[in-house]
C-alpha cells in the first residue's frame, strides 16, 4: 500500500491501492486461498492482481501463477514488488480477466479477486478437472464467496460467505460504466 495508508496495512480491511481499486482484507486472502486448497504443483490463475498480495501468496504455495489486471499501472507495479521479493514463479498480463488466460490452460485453479454478476463460461471452460476456482457472485454492491470444482464435465459449485468486492470489468463481467 501507498506509505499514506501504511499505518492501516496490518487492519483486518480492505485499504486503497489506487485507481479504484482495494488490496482486500487479510482474513478475505486467507479464506479465498484456504478454499483453493492448493498443491505445491498446481498451477494457478489469478484474476485480478491489484498490489501483488494475494498472488505472492499464491506464488508460495503453487508452481506457477498467472496474473492478469486489466489496468497496466497495477500490472507494472505488482510486478515490480514482487521480483523485488524474488517472485519467480509469477507471469504478468494486463487485460480483460473476466476472458482468463487460454494460452497457459488448463489451471488447477483459479482465484476471481473481484465480484461478477455470475461465474464467466471462459473460466469454467480453463479449470483441470479436479480443479478448483473461488469466484465472489452478486451484484455489484455485495456477493457471495463460490466455490467452483470441477470433476469430469461436471461442476459443483458451494455459496460461502458474503463479501464485497471492486466489479469484474470486461467482456464477461461487468461493462465499465
Amino acid at each position: 500500500v501507498s506509505k499514506e495508508y501504511g499505518q492501516l496495512a496490518y487492519g483486518d480491511h480492505p485499504l486503497s491501492i489506487g485507481a479504484g481499486q482495494t488490496i482486500s482484507q487479510p482474513f478475505m486472502v486467507a479464506l479465498m486461498t484456504q478454499l483453493l486448497a492448493l498443491r505445491e504443483d498446481d498451477k494457478v490463475l489469478e484474476i485480478g492482481t491489484g498490489s501483488g498480495y494475494q498472488t505472492a501468496i499464491l506464488a508460495q504455495l503453487s508452481s506457477m501463477v498467472y496474473t492478469v489486471d486489466r489496468l497496466d499501472r497495477l500490472t507494472q507495479q505488482a510486478q515490480k514488488n514482487l521480483y523485488d521479493l524474488g517472485c519467480t514463479n509469477v507471469v504478468f498480463k494486463t487485460g480483460d480477466g473476466s476472458a482468463g488466460w487460454r494460452e497457459h490452460m488448463p489451471y488447477d485453479a483459479i482465484i476471481v479477486t473481484c465480484g461478477s454478476p455470475s461465474i464467466p463460461e471462459p473460466l469454467k471452460e480453463q479449470l483441470a478437472d479436479y480443479g478448483r476456482m473461488v469466484i465472489p457472485v452478486g451484484d455489484r454492491s455485495s456477493q457471495v464467496l463460490t466455490l467452483v470444482e470441477r470433476k469430469g464435465k461436471d461442476l459443483m459449485e458451494k455459496r460461502g460467505c458474503g463479501c464485497v468486492f471492486v466489479p469484474l470489468i470486461g467482456e464477461y463481467g461487468w461493462d465499465d460504466r
